[in-house]
């Protein structure tokens, strides 16, 4: 909660916290682990009329003065297609819904006192610890990616149930 909050502070329209920072909790819980330390926390925010990467920077630096010692990794998700090589996103969770992984694509957001989780594809490979493709990565070359993804990352070590799915 104190994320969620810090995160709703810094006013970004748009805005989630999704990937690991949701993802390795769940699975963490459903195999009896304590929580994942984090990598980074992915706030994506979806603001067309701000696309200077300098605002990110500009708002990982409240962040990190709200909470120090959190890795904030803040992305407006306007400008992010650019690099991704996709169309334009129409929203964050438009943006969110192309991520490597079904189980990835999920975010909570803060929307005054009610916390908000959206899952892009359904909930049921994020509770049954399957890692699949998204839609956006379903050919060879993403397919590649998501099976780099999880060895480098160690998940098939961390969660011994955790089924490949490719």
């Amino acid at each position: 909660m104190r994320v969620l909050r810090a995160t709703a502070d810094l006013g970004l329209p748009d805005w989630w916290i999704g990937a690991g920072f949701v993802r390795n909790r769940v699975w963490d819980a459903i195999s009896n682990l304590p929580v994942s330390p984090e990598r980074d926390v992915d706030v994506a925010y979806f603001d067309p009329e701000k696309l200077d990467p300098r605002e990110d920077a500009r708002a990982e630096a409240q962040a990190m003065v709200a909470l120090p010692g959190v890795p904030w990794e803040i992305r407006n998700q306007a400008r992010m297609h650019l690099r991704n090589g996709d169309e334009p996103y129409t929203s964050a969770l438009d943006a969110i819904s192309r991520w490597p992984e079904t189980a990835t694509c999920v975010a909570v957001t803060l929307r005054g006192d009610s916390v908000r989780l959206m899952s892009c594809h359904g909930l049921a490979d994020l509770v049954g610890m399957v890692v699949r493709p998204s839609p956006a990565f379903n050919n060879a070359a993403g397919r590649a990616k998501v099976r780099r993804r999880v060895e480098v990352k160690g998940w098939l070590d961390r969660w011994v149930g955790l089924r490949l799915e490719i």
